[in-house]
């Protein structure tokens, strides 16, 4: 690597492992770096790794897009992540998962498994599903099983990821049986079991696991899981009877002493009385209680299914280990022989005894004592002290071992495995890589296990370079492959290898550790993986893939030898314990031959392992690195140290040293152009593509052994180094060059800074100058201006005394001349009054005399009048008859009179205060009467003109005056009688004006008081119409209860024609009516209309010619369904059809009938034939339109009758109401000429089914749509790559894009909607349901756009932000012309993507506070989403930054609060699925329709059962 000064590099620390640096000198064999914090450190460059100073503040996802792939890059990288809790990060396609040691719930929901359900690998975000999702698509699409290899040391976070995988595999693959639990959940459910019998207490964690754990998933042909079993390798068996301080033996040991009651049972007590147990001084871990953890395990057994005796029989075999382990040995009496130390060893071994069920004698002979078959006989040999001691271990070893593995047998009878798949998912979940201070037997074989995993990983990590290689079309054939067979070799390889000579020491008595290890460093002298240790004589390092350990050979003799006695078999299988007799079978004769049989524990071990690889070599590997951040195990907590040491024991880095062998770096040509095509400006100026351009540049640089692929370029290790070099040499002359005119730049401002300085300063001694002088001149100006306005002050004040004395005078002579002119106009007026007086009272006088003659002219003519009515009465009173009629008229016009006049009186008496009211109204009457006057008096001059002609009258009156005087005697008493009846008719006339007065009073009020009741009138049938609507739900609940029962009870009336006619005529010929026209078609007998079939021919006959009849009917129905009828003026024909052939049919008032079911399969039949596009749109119509007029036009049979329950309350007082308005009802049904039909049950399931029916069209539309629309999405989502031009510059803005792209995208989904839209229309679909598929097509939308803007962090760019943005204008401009109408609210369902991408595309985030980001910016989004575009957005235009770090600070505290606060947060939004209406909205929303004039089609006009439709069209809908 070259490095200048100033070169940003990776320097080693002992603290944080890595640190960055800046280079501040060079020499030939030292470099001085100044760190980050400023310390200043002097190493080699061959100790320093290049940094990249663009890397973004958030990392990368995959660690191949590292553009230095190194080990502090990658750790770097990690912790990156880790601060944004992005916990997942790929390395090809092993995921690394850091434990976040806190929950974060929004990562693990169902939405999310759905988001990776078949997702591409790689294509979102770094997830465990995404690993798991790709195993199961493996699976599936090869037929071959897969494995999941999950490692990690203790508390990284194993078993979390496994039950992840677990459950996403149970999300995908379901389950075939019909169990409740899932198989996650009973593979979970013994977790606690197996930890406690499994796991121990090592020196770095609590709770690690000492054996693996191989987690199988069973799948059947169709990829449902069928069954799971767990298989355990490599359980740790020296631990039983041997451990070192501060490790612990494992769980159940100490949850037994902690047990109580049950410690007491098993003579039990604190751990430190028992030798297997105070080995260590740990008998306690932190936060953990040894109690409350029995009590989870003695429940994991039952959930598993393990009875209480059994649970009882493993608790006293554990107990008796413990006792088997504090029996003691002294040398016997005999030589080399050994008996009982003490009594106490003694008691123990009888407890022991007890506990086993056995005899305690036998018990002490097959610990010291051994025999030895020969041809002779069984010879019986005593063991010394030390063999003893080891047999006892033995067979404390045996047991435990046995017991676990029917442990693990009883879980998996309880999880049920499929022994018939063929295909499976394995996770496994072993121990990872230990290296401790002091190292033994334990540590060597876990290593040894590790390094078999790592040498499959290897293989696999090479297979995938290679698979990446091929699928570029490189060549990678010299490419050599780094493995690490040799330290296999070395362990395992026969007949020299350490575990080949470690049991050959095993063979031997007397071997002891210091002749196995000068064995070992003879047989492998100078091995370059195997060294001697300095300080020790018989230590061994061995150089391992994660690095050196060295081995302490102690106690390696006494772990590896493990012997199985046949004595201590043939004790066990005796024991009257039947559980502790099943552990031991009895052996087969030959193999009970052998009593004292040698087996190694590194042998076994080794075919286990070897058995584990082959199942593995059987499957498609898939690989998860867990990672332990933090040995606190709190969050936000990253040790450098410890991670960096996980990544080595994990492999991590050895997969990045083989990355490292091939083309560790690799670039797309766009992105390397756009990088390093600055240091070819000429080329860039040419018309050549990416990678002509790319070829040529690497050619003149001259950079060898590249490899450009179909769509990448590949670089060996440091050539990316080179290429950074020589670009910061460029971009160093390009600084220098800008430094230089800066400085220009800088110079000339601070010159002209200094020139105007002194400009100004000239320019202030000029003005002060210029002041001074001007200062002089003012006051000479002042005395002149001060003499000036004294000299013209007294001039003023002088003449303005004068002009005041003259304006006086003035004034006093203006007020005498006004006031002798006010005093003649006063005379004057006076004068003018009086005159008017007088003339007014002339005026007046002539009038009154002009007045009279007319009075006298008017009463002469009266007078003419009334003689001639006198004479009639005369000739009238001449018949007494006559004259006794008219007077008994009179006497009862005088008592009708009389009675009014009471009634009068009583009324005004009543009336009094609305008189009080009406004297106001009457004050108005007034003004309209005074105003008639005015109208009087001007018909009075027209009077004046009149009575000219009057006084010719008048002269003719005066003759014939003396006429009429020669009668006036005769006339006399009728005069004195016509007197008495006019002053009765003028009373009468005044009371019956009076009345009049009154009655039109009365008539207002009436009016008054029936406004009122109209008002009243009209909200009680308000009210009664939702009491009607209340009364219809009541009742179609009544009539679906009802209909339920009778489908209970009854068979269900679906039939086929054959047996629905079959069925009818055995009841036809029971219908009581005659004809057809009187009884429905479709209704079947009550049992009060069955009579006895006892009918003759005609009955039968009958029968046959109605079941003929509804064959008919059936297939006229059938025909209606299936044909596309198409529509008339806007209604469609074929529901219009079938509501009116039901109508007539009266098929709504059958009790039972098949029609309606007939009908639902019909449409149902229909929409599974044809086109999807056409067929659905024209059903929607249809069976909106049916549903309509079945809704507006039926009601049940308890639509009006109320129960008697109900009968008090509203609804009586309803009744009242009606019955006194004499039935509102009835002038409803008047006024809007509706009948409703009463309807039966199953008319009203009809309607159920036919609402179902919509429903499930509107879903199959929606569903296809979102089909359809669903791969535009995918490819509107991100902006398509421009075309480079002639500057090799390429741009994903909107203003690079072209715009055949633009329209090849979002065009595709403008065009989309319009042919939605035309379908819709074309089909007459009503603007209701098209306003509801659009709104759900832009809520899609919006979902899919904003998650995929979440999960991929290619996405959240400004360059495409501005690309989505320009598509949602698109998008709005669709909108606005397609109307509200159409399009609703669909702008408001992209709010989330648009604030999304309007954040996406601002200016200066890091100015933006959380306030203005939440409240302003994107208020619909939760701050979750934000931080999630926060943590991913990346600026690839400008290379501005994401919000500041305070603003991150505090989403991600708020988001831990969260965390902590709910279960279920997730930051993706789910998809509605539900039906955004019911049938009140239907009915509201769509105009009603009159299916009367819907003709029938010609086609059918031949058809007989549709003949009623052509005869009567206006009497079906009547009817």
């Amino acid at each position: 690597m070259i490095i200048r000064k100033g070169y940003k590099v990776w320097v080693e620390d002992r603290d944080s492992a890595w640190v960055g640096a800046e280079v501040i000198d060079v020499t030939e064999k030292l470099v001085r770096v100044i760190t980050d914090s400023g310390k200043k450190i002097s190493t080699s460059p061959g100790k320093l790794f290049p940094r990249d100073t663009d890397a973004d503040h958030g990392g990368v996802d995959d660690m191949t897009k590292l553009t230095y792939l190194n080990e502090p890059g990658v750790l770097d990288n990690i912790a990156r992540r880790y601060v944004l809790n992005e916990i997942y990060t790929y390395t090809g396609s092993i995921l690394i998962a850091v434990n976040p040691f806190t929950k974060l719930p929004h990562l693990y929901n169902v939405h999310m498994m759905e988001q990776y359900k078949g997702a591409r690998f790689g294509e979102l975000s770094p997830h465990v599903f995404a690993v798991a999702d790709a195993s199961y698509r493996a699976m599936m699409s090869e037929a071959r099983s897969q494995s999941i290899l999950v490692s990690g040391e203790s508390g990284a976070g194993k078993t979390e990821t496994t039950k992840l995988i677990m459950q996403y595999l149970t999300h995908v693959g379901g389950r075939a049986s019909g169990d409740d639990r899932t198989v996650e959940q009973q593979v979970l459910e013994s977790n606690p079991l197996l930890e406690a019998f499994g796991n121990a207490r090592t020196i770095r964690n609590d709770n690690s696991s000492r054996f693996g754990k191989f987690v199988e998933i069973q799948f059947d042909a169709n990829g449902r899981i069928s069954g799971a079993a767990i298989r355990t390798y490599l359980l740790e068996r020296s631990r039983v009877v041997q451990i070192t301080d501060p490790e612990r033996n494992y769980h159940c040991f100490y949850q037994l002493c902690a047990s109580g009651k049950d410690a007491e049972k098993y003579k039990l007590g604190h751990p430190s009385n028992f030798h297997y147990l105070n080995q260590s001084k740990i008998y306690e871990l932190d936060g953990v209680n040894s109690a409350e953890e029995y009590i989870k395990t003695r429940r994991a057994m039952d959930i598993v299914g393990i009875s209480l005796d059994e649970q009882e029989a493993i608790f006293r075999t554990l107990a008796a280990i413990l006792h088997l382990g504090n029996i003691e040995f002294s040398p016997g009496k005999e030589h080399d022989s050994s008996a009982l130390k003490d009594e106490k060893s003694r008691s123990h071994l009888q407890v022991a005894a007890n506990l086993f069920m056995c005899d305690a004698n036998l018990l002490l002979a097959t610990l010291c004592t051994r025999s030895i078959q020969t041809r002779e006989g069984s010879i019986v040999k005593a063991l010394d002290c030390n063999a003893a001691i080891a047999s006892r271990d033995a067979l404390a070893k045996t047991i435990y071992s046995r017991l676990f593995d029917w442990l693990v047998e009883k879980i998996n009878r309880s999880v049920g495995q499929d022994l018939d798949s063929r295909i499976q998912i394995g996770v496994l979940d072993i121990y990872g890589f230990e290296c401790f201070t002091n190292n033994s037997f334990e540590q060597f074989c876990i290593n040894f296990a590790n390094e078999k995993l790592q040498q499959h990983f290897n293989e696999h990590v090479f297979k995938m370079e290679q698979e990446e290689y091929s699928k570029e079309q490189i060549n990678w054939s010299y490419i050599e492959f780094i493995d690490n067979q040799d330290v296999l070799d070395l362990i395992e390889k026969k007949p020299i290898g350490i575990i080949a000579l470690l049991d050959e020491a095993c063979m031997f008595p007397k071997s002891t550790h210091v002749t196995f290890s000068t064995r070992l460093f003879q047989s492998f002298r100078g091995h370059p993986r195997l060294e001697k240790a300095k300080f020790s004589e018989t230590d061994f390092g061995l150089s391992h893939y994660a690095g050196k350990v060295t081995y302490q050979t102690d106690s390696f003799l006494d772990k590896n030898r493990d012997y199985v006695v046949v004595e201590h078999c043939n004790l066990l299988s005796s024991s009257k314990c039947s559980f502790v007799a099943s552990l031991f079978p009895l052996l087969r004769e030959e193999s009970s031959r052998s009593s004292y049989k040698f087996s190694s524990v590194a042998s076994r071990f080794k075919q286990q392992l070897q058995a584990l690889m082959e199942t593995l070599n059987s499957t498609e590997p898939h690989y998860i690195r867990c990672v332990k951040p933090s040995s606190l195990n709190r969050p936000q907590k990253f040790e450098n140290q410890s991670v960096l040491h996980q990544l080595r024991c994990g492999g991590v880095l050895e997969a990045v040293r083989i990355s490292l062998a091939g083309y560790p770096t690799r670039r797309t040509y766009s992105e390397f152009v756009d990088r390093y095509g600055l240091l070819a400006m000429d080329l860039t100026d040419e018309s050549y593509d990416e990678k002509t351009l790319t070829e040529k540049l690497l050619h003149k640089l001259k950079l060898e052994n590249f490899q450009l692929g179909r769509n990448k370029v590949f670089l060996r290790a440091g050539q990316i180094a080179v290429l950074d070099s020589q670009r910061a040499e460029v971009l160093d002359d390009a600084a220098k060059l800008i430094q230089a005119r800066f400085r220009t730049f800088i110079a000339r401002k601070a010159f002209m800074s200094i020139r105007l300085a002194a400009i100004i300063v000239q320019a202030c001694c000029r003005g002060w100058l210029g002041r001074n002088l001007y200062a002089a001149k003012q006051q000479v100006a002042a005395a002149l201006s001060i003499q000036k306005y004294a000299r013209r002050w007294l001039f003023r004040r002088a003449y303005l005394q004068l002009h005041s004395a003259i304006i006086l005078i003035q004034s006093s002579i203006r007020g005498l001349s006004t006031r002798q002119k006010f005093l003649h106009r006063k005379e004057e007026s006076a004068a003018m009054v009086i005159q008017g007086q007088w003339r007014m009272w002339k005026a007046c006088s002539v009038f009154r005399r002009y007045r009279s003659y007319i009075v006298a002219i008017q009463c002469a003519w009266r007078r003419k009048l009334a003689k001639r009515e006198f004479r009639r009465l005369k000739l009238e009173a001449n018949e007494a008859g006559a004259l006794r009629k008219a007077k008994t008229n009179l006497e009862k016009q005088v008592e009708d009179l009389t009675w009014r006049l009471h009634l009068e009186k009583r009324l005004r008496a009543s009336n009094e205060e609305a008189k009080f009211v009406e004297t106001s109204k009457l004050k108005k009457e007034l003004e309209l009467l005074s105003g008639e006057l005015n109208a009087a008096k001007l018909a009075t001059t027209n009077e004046c003109n009149k009575n000219a002609l009057l006084l010719n009258q008048l002269e003719l009156s005066m003759k014939e005056k003396e006429a009429l005087e020669t009668s006036l005697t005769a006339m006399a008493e009728l005069s004195q009688e016509n007197v008495f009846l006019k002053g009765s008719v003028e009373s009468l006339t005044k009371e019956h004006m009076e009345m009049e007065h009154e009655l039109v009073k009365a008539r207002k009020d009436r009016n008054d008081t029936l406004e009122k009741l109209q008002e009243v009138e009209s909200k009680y049938l308000q009210l009664q119409q939702n009491l009607q609507s209340l009364e219809e739900k009541l009742s179609n609940f009544e009539d679906e209860n009802h209909v339920l029962r009778q489908k209970a009870i009854n068979l269900s009336p679906r039939r086929n024609l054959g047996v629905f006619a079959k069925y009818f005529s055995e009841y036809s010929g029971a219908l009581a009516a005659p004809t057809a026209d009187q009884t429905a078609l479709f209704e079947s007998p009550t049992p009060s209309k069955v009579i006895p079939f006892t009918h003759g021919l005609s009955d039968s006959r009958r029968s046959r010619m109605t079941a003929e009849r509804n064959q008919d009917n059936h297939e006229f129905l059938l025909r209606c369904i299936k044909e596309d009828l198409g529509f008339k003026d806007g209604k469609p024909v074929a529901a219009c059809i079938i509501y009116k052939c039901l109508l007539h049919w009266h098929s709504f008032e059958a009790e039972r009938t098949a029609i309606f079911d007939f009908i639902i399969e019909g449409i149902n039949d229909s929409l599974k034939v044809g086109d999807d596009n056409k067929i659905l749109p024209y059903w929607l119509s249809n069976a909106s339109t049916l549903l309509c007029l079945l809704q507006r036009n039926l009601r049940s049979n308890g639509f009006l009758t109320t129960p008697s329950r109900r009968s008090t309350g509203p609804s009586a007082l309803a009744g009242r109401i009606a019955q006194g308005l004499k039935s509102p009802l009835k002038l409803i049904g008047s006024e809007e000429n509706v009948s409703l039909l009463e309807a039966r049950y199953p008319a009203i399931l009809f309607k159920q089914q036919l609402t179902a029916c919509l429903e499930k069209i509107f879903g199959l539309i929606r569903d296809n749509l979102k089909k359809e629309i669903l791969p535009l999405l995918s490819l509107c989502i991100q902006a398509p790559k421009t075309v480079r031009g002639p500057t090799g510059k390429s741009s994903r803005s909107p203003g690079g894009v072209t715009q055949q792209s633009l329209s090849s995208h979002w065009e595709s989904i403008i065009k989309f909607l319009d042919s939605l839209l035309t379908r819709l229309r074309e089909n007459y679909v009503p603007s209701f349901f098209i306003r509801k598929l659009v709104t759900q097509v832009f809520s899609f939308i919006n979902i899919q756009l904003f998650n995929s803007l979440l999960l991929r962090r290619e996405c959240c760019t400004f360059s495409n932000g501005e690309y989505v943005k320009s598509g949602l204008a698109e998008l709005e401009r669709w909108i606005s012309n397609a109307t509200e109408e159409f399009a609703g609210t669909s702008w408001h369902e992209l709010n989330y993507i648009r604030q999304a991408v309007g954040f996406l595309v601002i200016h200066q985030k890091r100015k933006k506070s959380l306030e203005d980001i939440c409240q302003d910016l994107c208020p619909a989004l939760t701050v979750r989403q934000i931080y999630r575009i926060c943590s991913m957005y990346w600026d690839d235009m400008y290379g501005t930054q994401s919000v500041s770090s305070e603003v991150v600070t505090k989403m991600r505290d708020i988001v831990s609060k969260d965390s902590q606060t709910f279960m279920s947060n997730s930051f993706l939004l789910d998809d509605d699925l539900s039906i955004p209406f019911s049938t009140e909205d239907i009915s509201k929303a769509i105009p009603a329709l009159d299916p009367t004039d819907v003709e029938l089609p010609p086609s059918f006009h031949d058809i007989h059962s549709a003949q009623f439709l052509l005869q009567h069209p206006a009497g079906t809908a009547a009817s």
